[in-house]
């Protein structure tokens, strides 16, 4: 079995965004040359997120309207996390999307049901993020 690491770096210039990785993802894959296994990838910050669903741009303004009505930013007072940063509703909006997500990889690609693709979610930007990419297979 092998093993193969790489990360992806963000440096979103709003507070919130959403990134369709699954091409880096790919790549990552092309470049471990596992053609069998599973690829784990894992947003190395607490408040963004990881996760699998559609390409469409009606529902990532959804995912904007749904999370800000269950984690609004302000005000920010409503937290009692805030303090040192203003970021409490982050936390809670990446605790309801996910950390991580798993797919697996058949024939050297990524073995996803139709309309599949990666996304980061970015909650508090304008700062450096990354995302873990662990391959692990034959």
């Amino acid at each position: 079995m092998k093993s193969y690491r790489k990360e992806l770096h963000f440096h979103l210039p709003s507070r919130r965004g959403l990134v369709n990785i699954t091409h880096d993802v790919q790549d990552a894959v092309n470049e471990s040359g596992i053609k069998e296994g599973m690829v784990l990838v894992n947003a190395m910050n607490i408040t963004a997120s990881v996760f699998i669903n559609d390409d469409e741009s009606g529902l990532h303004q959804d995912y904007e309207k749904w999370l800000e009505g269950l984690a609004p930013e302000k005000p920010y007072s409503q937290y009692r996390h805030n303090g040192y940063e203003d970021n409490a509703d982050a936390h809670l909006k990446r605790t309801i999307m996910g950390r991580e997500t798993v797919v697996a990889i058949t024939d050297g690609k990524l073995d996803f049901g139709t309309w599949e693709q990666i996304f980061y979610f970015e909650f508090d930007g304008k700062r450096d993020k990354r995302v873990l990419i662990k391959i692990i297979g034959d």
